[in-house]
């Protein structure tokens, strides 16, 4: 379903800018800009695989470092074609290459999503304050009350299901969840139990920094595009939850970002062709890279 929205929205990104003129859009483009966005999405995956090593020692694991790289770097490639399915695989690597067992490795990774929330959470909050109007109509227009109702119902079925039975359970397949959940529950709480609070902090702190970074240094390589602070916070934001939405953003990047960047008063064209563009370079380099792990995994690890 993701790619068929994201493939509807390709074609609608057409109705907006042409092949044609997205085309000559991406041949001036200045790619020193592009390249130097790039580089400060490279340092935010590089800080995001050292950060996990906080996560991990609490509960006596000390991964290689270009392990939980290459590990990283999967779990972007992975979640383009299945979004949410690159945690999985992350958990994955570290188990058969580091011998960290998946449940203990993926509640870390449930760790750092919630840090990770909170960052978001954070940014909207800056952002609200310069520019409350616009982040209100943002949330109006992707609030979904039907969604929210559903999720709220599973969750307390799951509660019910989880207290009556897996509880309480002594053998068979409750038991296996029961072990699974405590698992998981240990490492998500390693984020309670480090000794490197600051360092964690500091490198949270630091990747989204890189994020906004990556997103901001792209925007002079579309010549005579002037997007205010106010602009580049919200079309951030929103590409963000495009990139939920749909595998990678695929389709969706482009036009939320224009959608947030006209907003401003900014053109249309050249906001669509940047959010084309901005796209375009993360989603390469997380294809190259991802695909690069793949292979140096086996070699790196040749005893495994």
């Amino acid at each position: 379903m993701p790619l068929v929205l994201g493939g509807f929205l390709i074609w609608y990104l057409f109705t907006k800018i042409s092949p044609s003129t997205l085309l000559n859009y991406f041949k001036k483009a200045n790619y020193e800009w592009i390249v130097l966005g790039l580089f400060f999405g490279i340092l935010s995956h590089l800080s995001r695989a050292y950060r996990w090593k906080f996560l991990l020692e609490p509960m006596g694991y000390k991964p290689k470092f270009a392990n939980s790289t290459l590990a990283v770097l999967i779990g972007y490639f992975v979640n383009l074609a299945l979004p949410r399915a690159g945690e999985v695989s992350r958990a994955t690597v570290m188990t058969t290459y580091e011998d960290i067992p998946f449940e203990k490795g993926f509640g870390t990774i449930v760790a750092e999503r919630i840090a990770d929330l909170v960052m978001m959470f954070s940014i909207i909050g800056i952002t609200l304050l310069i520019q409350f109007d616009f982040i209100l109509q943002l949330v109006k227009e992707n609030f979904d009350p039907v969604k929210i109702g559903i999720i709220l119902l599973l969750a307390v079925i799951a509660f019910l299901f989880f207290r009556q039975y897996v509880k309480k359970a002594s053998s068979g397949f409750g038991l296996k969840i029961k072990n699974f959940m405590q698992s998981l529950g240990e490492g998500l709480t390693s984020i309670f139990k480090m000794k490197n609070k600051w360092a964690f902090i500091f490198h949270t702190v630091f990747i989204w920094t890189m994020y906004v970074a990556m997103f901001w240094a792209t925007i002079p390589a579309i010549e005579g595009l002037n997007v205010p602070f106010g602009a580049i916070l919200v079309g951030f934001i929103a590409g963000g939850f495009s990139i939920a939405a749909t595998n990678g953003g695929i389709g969706l990047y482009p036009v939320a970002v224009a959608g947030a960047f006209t907003l401003f008063g900014v053109p249309e064209e050249p906001s669509n062709a940047f959010g084309a563009i901005m796209w375009s370079a993360q989603t390469a380099m997380i294809i190259i890279f991802g695909g690069l792990s793949f292979l140096l995994l086996p070699i790196i690890n040749k005893n495994k």
